[in-house]
């Protein structure tokens, strides 16, 4: 989903990204290519603790507002998947060897089996 993102440049200093219809969604870089890269965790930490997804206004809401003045303005694609925390059943295949692995595995930490793998899923996914 496509969000409209105010873009403050300071000449030799840092660039400041601000995505308006998420509140509290601000982050910076040195760069803005590493300014950019860094909305989709300013996102996920702005709606950590919210439940229902935000909305772009689209460009034109902000056009007037003085909070953005001398802001330029580029659209962001967020991925706001992770905020659907619903349970989905799934079919997969393991060799019986790995699955008797990953039950142990699961079990010597305290958990089940689905908490296992989705704690194994989100560790790789972070490394990548």
């Amino acid at each position: 989903m496509y969000f409209p993102a105010a873009i403050f440049i300071e000449e030799g200093k840092a660039y400041g990204v601000a995505l308006p219809d998420i509140p509290g969604c601000n982050t910076a870089g040195d760069t803005l290519e590493e300014a950019l890269a860094n909305v989709q965790d300013a996102v996920e930490l702005a709606l950590e603790d919210v439940a229902e997804k935000p909305a772009p206004k689209g460009l034109e809401a902000y056009k007037d507002d003085t909070d953005y003045a001398g802001a330029v303005w580029a659209l962001v694609n967020v991925d706001l998947g992770f905020m659907d925390q619903r349970s989905v059943r799934v079919n997969v295949s393991f060799p019986a060897g790995t699955l008797e692995e990953i039950d142990r595995a699961a079990k010597g930490r305290g958990l089940s089996r689905s908490a296992f793998l989705v704690r194994a899923a989100r560790h790789e996914m972070a490394t990548m």
